[in-house]
């Protein structure tokens, strides 16, 4: 599986890059078999006004199926992304899950 990490307004140290592409490994390595590439999209959407305006949108390439995209909104990229990846588990235990069911 591909991790892509697109982050144009957004600095994104190598200790977070690195905690991505292992958090992501770890949560969605269950889906290994079904899934080409996850990207990782990180805005920050009103700079230095602050708020809840960190967005992390994961799309996640699914073999032979359509791509699924879910996001996070947070005060913080950390907690932005892992709401994110929280949203994208369920979402591929619901639709990988269905899949399977239906085959057998």
């Amino acid at each position: 599986m591909q991790i892509l990490i697109n982050a144009p307004n957004v600095q994104v140290p190598e200790a977070f890059a690195e905690y991505i592409e292992s958090r992501t490994h770890e949560v969605l390595g269950p889906f290994l078999e079904h899934l080409t590439r996850v990207e990782v999209h990180l805005q920050d959407q009103n700079g230095a006004k602050g708020g809840i305006d960190k967005r992390c949108m994961l799309e996640a390439r699914l073999r032979s199926q359509d791509p699924v995209a879910v996001e996070g909104l947070a005060e913080g990229q950390r907690d932005a992304f892992r709401l994110a990846l929280d949203k994208l588990k369920h979402l591929l235990e619901h639709r990988i899950g269905r899949r399977s069911s239906r085959r057998g």
